[in-house]
Order: C-alpha cells, then sequence, then structure tokens
C-alpha cells in the first residue's frame, strides 16, 4: 500500500516490502561490489554505499531494538538511507547540514535512535507518537547528563534526523518535533566546559618523540627498504618451493644431511616462535632441504625434534645480502626468515610517516593513494628537474551538486608537491603492491595472513603498527648501543595518525612567516589571499606561483646520523622537530624532489 503523497512528492519514498534491499539501486556506485541486504533481515549492511578505501565496512543491528519499536525504527531507518532531506529543511539547519550523509554518520544516527527505543520500552511506551513534548526533555536531560556539549548538540540533531525523515515516510510513525528544534538547542545542552574547545584539541607530537621517530622511519626508507624487500622476496620463493616439494627418497637424505648432524652435535634448530613457544621451522626446512612440509614433520616426530628445538631454538637466516648501515656498520648480519613479514610491516608503516608529516596530509588521503598517484616529472624547458606532485583524492566534506554526501571523495584539485624523503617512501610502497593499487591496500600489507580486506588498512590498525614500530625502534637502538635514539614515550598519549598532521600545523603557524607556509603546504592558497593585505596578496601569490625557470630550493645540510643528540630536556614545549636531531644522508634511487608548492 502507498501513500497518496507520493504521487506528488518526489521526497516521499514508497513503502519497502519485506524483500526490499536495505539500500536501493541508484544510492550504490558502479564500481561497489558489497552484498546487500533485504529489509526484513536483522542485520543491514551499509557497506554498497561505501566507497571510501580508509573507511570501516559498517552495519546496523537490529538485535537490541525493543520489538514493540523495531518496524517504526526501521521503516524511518530505511527512509533515511535511501531518502533525501528536503531542501527547505535544510535551510534552517546550518551550513554542514547535508540531504543525504555518509554510512558512518547513518549508523550513528540509527544506534543513538535504538538509543531512545530502549529508554521508551523501558517507560512502557510502545509508540513513536507517544514520544511527546515532555518526554522529549525528560530523555535530553537525561542523555545529555554524562556527554560534552558538543556530543549533546549532535545527539539533537540526530534526534530531530528521528521526525524529519518519519515526515518523508509514507506511512509516517507520527514522531512530534523535538523542543529543541522549535526553541532552539542552547537551553538543552550541558553547561559549555573545557572538553569542548573550539581549536583543535589534538595535541602535536612531542619534538623528543617526532625526531628520531622521522630518523627511524627515513633508515627503514633509505636504507633497510632494499634488504627487506629482497628478503620477502626469499621468504616467498622458499614458501612456493616447500609447498610444491615432493617426499622422496632423496629429499629424506637431504633431510638427514641437514638435521642429524646439528642432533648430534648440540647445535640449536632452525626455530619459530608460536604463541610463546618454539617449534621447528619446517616450511623453512623444507624449502632448503627439497623435503616436504608432511616430510619434515614425519622426520621431526621420528627423531624427538619437536623436544629438542624447544631446548635449542636457533635461527632461520635467509640468504639475502645486507647492505644498508647504521655509522658505517650492516644494521644487522643476516634476515631471519621469520621476522620478515614484521619487517615488511615496519618498513610500510615508515612510509605512512614520513607521507603524514612531511605532506601535511590528512589519513584518510594518505589511505587513499594509489601506486603511480607521484610519477618522475618531465625537466622544464632549461633542462632543470620538474617537481614531483601527488595526485590525490580528498574525501572531507565531499557532496555532490545537490548536498548529498560522496563517499568515494574527488580528485584534489591542487596537487601535493612530494619532497625526496616522501618520494622515496612512495616509490617503497609502490614495491609493495601491484600497479594502480592502493599504496595501502590492506590485502596487499596483510604479511602474516592471506585473507582478503576491504579497501586500505584502516586507522586503528596504522595507530596499532606505529605504536608496535616504535617498540621495534627501541629494542633495537638500545642493541646497538644508541640509547640516544630511542623514542620516549609521548606526554599526551598514543601517537595517533592525526597527531602528524597537527604537529606540522602546529610548528609552521608559529614560526615566522609560518601561515603562508602552512597555506601553500595544505594547498590552501585561499588563506593567505584573504589574510595578507590587499596590496601584498597578487605579490604573494605570484611569489609563490612556480614559474618554468624556478629551481627548487636547495636542501638544508645535515649532519652526519652519528652526531644524532636528544633536544635539551628542560624544553618541553613543542619546537621545530629538527632541533637538535639530524637524519640519514638519503642513498635510495630516484630524481631530486622539490619543496616549493603546486601550482593550481
Amino acid at each position: 500500500m502507498t501513500s497518496p503523497a507520493v504521487d506528488y512528492d518526489s521526497y516521499v519514498l514508497p513503502l519497502p516490502t519485506r524483500e526490499s534491499p536495505v539500500v536501493l539501486p541508484q544510492w550504490i556506485s558502479p564500481g561497489n561490489t558489497h552484498s546487500n541486504s533485504r529489509y526484513c533481515e536483522a542485520v543491514w549492511p551499509l557497506a554498497p554505499l561505501i566507497d571510501n578505501p580508509s573507511t570501516y565496512l559498517v552495519k546496523i543491528h537490529w538485535r537490541r531494538c525493543p520489538a514493540v519499536l523495531l518496524d517504526e525504527m526501521k521503516l524511518i531507518t530505511w527512509t533515511m538511507i535511501n531518502g533525501r532531506l528536503r531542501p527547505t529543511h535544510l535551510k534552517t539547519r546550518g551550513t554542514g547540514a547535508r540531504a543525504r550523509t555518509s554510512a558512518h554518520d547513518l549508523r550513528d544516527t540509527a544506534s543513538e535512535w535504538i538509543r531512545l527505543a530502549r529508554w521508551l520500552h523501558e517507560r512502557r511506551i510502545t509508540r513513536l507518537a507517544d514520544c511527546t513534548d515532555h518526554v522529549w526533555r525528560a530523555y535530553i536531560v537525561e542523555r545529555s547528563s554524562d556527554v560534552g556539549r558538543g556530543h549533546a548538540e549532535k545527539i539533537c540533531s540526530m534526534l530531530t534526523d528521528l521526525w524529519a525523515f518519519d515526515q518523508l515516510s509514507a506511512q509516517p510513525a507520527g514522531v512530534t518535533r523535538p523542543p529543541w528544534d522549535i526553541e532552539g538547542v542552547d537551553d538543552f545542552l550541558p553547561s559549555a566546559g573545557g572538553s569542548d574547545r573550539g581549536e583543535n584539541g589534538t595535541e602535536p607530537l612531542d619534538p623528543q618523540v617526532l625526531g628520531p621517530l622521522l630518523v627511524w622511519a627515513i633508515r627503514f626508507v633509505d636504507d633497510f627498504a632494499d634488504d627487506i624487500l629482497a628478503a620477502w622476496v626469499e621468504r616467498c620463493r622458499l614458501f612456493a618451493a616447500a609447498s610444491a616439494n615432493q617426499a622422496t627418497a632423496q629429499s629424506h637424505v637431504a633431510l638427514e644431511r641437514f638435521l642429524l648432524p646439528r642432533v648430534r652435535s648440540g647445535t640449536p634448530l632452525p626455530s619459530l616462535h608460536r604463541k610463546g613457544q618454539s617449534t621447528l621451522a619446517r616450511t623453512y626446512i623444507a624449502a632448503l632441504t627439497g623435503a616436504s612440509t608432511s616430510q619434515v614433520n614425519r622426520f621431526a616426530t621420528k627423531h624427538q625434534l619437536y623436544t629438542l628445538v624447544a631446548e635449542r631454538p636457533g635461527a632461520c637466516p635467509l640468504q639475502v645480502p645486507i647492505r644498508g648501515q647504521i655509522d658505517g656498520k650492516p644494521w644487522r648480519e643476516n634476515i631471519d626468515f621469520e621476522e620478515t613479514a614484521e619487517l615488511m610491516r615496519h618498513l610500510g608503516t615508515a612510509a605512512v610517516i614520513l607521507c603524514l608529516y612531511l605532506t601535511g596530509m590528512r589519513p584518510q588521503e594518505v589511505q587513499g593513494l594509489r601506486s603511480g598517484c607521484c610519477p618522475d616529472p618531465e625537466p622544464t624547458a632549461d633542462g632543470a628537474c620538474g617537481r614531483h606532485l601527488i595526485r590525490s583524492r580528498h574525501y572531507k566534506n565531499v557532496t555532490d551538486e545537490d548536498g548529498n554526501h560522496i563517499s568515494a571523495g574527488e580528485d584534489r584539485e591542487v596537487p601535493w608537491v612530494a619532497i625526496t624523503p616522501v618520494v622515496h617512501a612512495i616509490r617503497v610502497l609502490e614495491r609493495m603492491v601491484p600497479d594502480g593499487e592502493l599504496l595501502l591496500s590492506a590485502t596487499h600489507h596483510a604479511f602474516a595472513s592471506h585473507r582478503g580486506h576491504h579497501g586500505a588498512l584502516k586507522g586503528g590498525a596504522l595507530n596499532d603498527r606505529i605504536e608496535r614500530f616504535v617498540v621495534w625502534v627501541n629494542r633495537e637502538a638500545t642493541s646497538l648501543g644508541l640509547s640516544h635514539q630511542t623514542v620516549p614515550e609521548d606526554p599526551h598519549g598514543a601517537i595517533g595518525l592525526a597527531r602528524f598532521r597537527r604537529t606540522l600545523a602546529w610548528h609552521v603557524a608559529r614560526r615566522p612567516g609560518g601561515l603562508i607556509a602552512l597555506a601553500i603546504q595544505y594547498g590552501h592558497m585561499r588563506t593567505v589571499l584573504d589574510v595578507l593585505p590587499a596590496a601584498t596578496a597578487p605579490a604573494a601569490a605570484a611569489a609563490f606561483t612556480p614559474s618554468s625557470t624556478s629551481r627548487p630550493p636547495s636542501p638544508r645540510p645535515t649532519p652526519p646520523r652519528s652526531s644524532v643528540t636528544r633536544p635539551r630536556p628542560e624544553r618541553r614545549s613543542p619546537a621545530p622537530p629538527d632541533a637538535g636531531l639530524s637524519t640519514p644522508q638519503p642513498r635510495h634511487r630516484g630524481s631530486r624532489a622539490a619543496s616549493s608548492p603546486a601550482r593550481s
């Protein structure tokens, strides 16, 4: 049954059936292959609306919604997923209002509605139409009692949407308009506190943390990358060989020659660590001897090698030459078969750190970069080196002409300029993924597993990898006698992705000429033109617009790596991250990159 209003109002949706898709086809982009669900199901995946590779796939779960309110809630939620708010409604909601919003906002809004439904059910209210003015007032007082002012305002907006989308249903539940949407929201919010600051509350990284972190990130990319990537290729070769091997009499003889002398002499046996215990490295041994892994297992059982390896665990060195150095010495004697996956993760993490901090990109933009995003430039007319430019997509506040959220984002009009360490980082990431793939493809960066993953490595995974990178760095620095190059704990907590961009903004904005430099680095030339006096704006714009004869500024010389020292401990306020710290001289191949802005 369909309401007559559907024939006259394009904003009112027809009633769904039990078999209706959760997301209607017109809202699914052609390249989106995520599975849809049916209206009658208890879980509604919103993945058909997600095209941003850095975004988690989210779902709406109905099991927590009271049964007496489930039908009404599902219909309004379905209307929100597939409908659009009227332009007349959006005009009253401020410049940030959208006709359609992101899948994550839809999930969060639906969760807030389900929370309301549970509160109503506890008070024996069984219809949304019975959520009258005094009920709204009682609920918002209780709901906002333990949240900040900004969060409470967002909750009010979500609850107002319950009323707004109910108006667009072919069978409205009769939700009443919340009083804060009539009287103004201020009187319904908790008093302003210290947690709701207008300025960005993300703390910049402490310079004593950022300095050595960058030193080690550059070391990984410029000094260790070739060794690690070669070790990974060798590891993959050994795995393939072990999988293809067949058990033969010859391979049995090879096993005896490889293992029995070690058993008799008391030499450590090739081992791996699993769940805190040492076990025989069967794949490694199989690849070296030509035996199958099952043949290695039978041989080990017969000769009680599993007991022996727990007592005498040994290494599994790969036959890969070590060329990377620290202070003129090889950074290790060899790379172990077991540590290659960990080193590959750290190599990718190091590249991410450089891209995040030395470009000023938002994490989502870095996560959305693809192989080929930073091609080598053509020489200019006078033979000078061109500038490396990063072509990326941005996702924040991207909407179509009707104000609908675009999950896939859009190409950035002004490319980022890549300085040399960033170019090297991108080249390393390009060697880790296939051509045209996301540089941080979750599938290709899952080195210890073969499961398929959606899009790029997500924020939580990258934050975790950065923390693990720091643990590795501190262990390695200590073992090499470089305790002055360890990464201390940051006084403001974990090193999160957003803190790199915040740190760059903090330092640039507080240094002479910082506002101009910040605007150019972030591609916001509009900031410069708006702030400078009218008479100087054209000159400033011309000064920062590259010409065909312009040359990149000479890089600042850096002292040798052995001179690395910590900043003075008494200086606790943020300072330029390179204070008292040197970066390793890059030996990476590739053309020189510029550090000045790109032309729009």
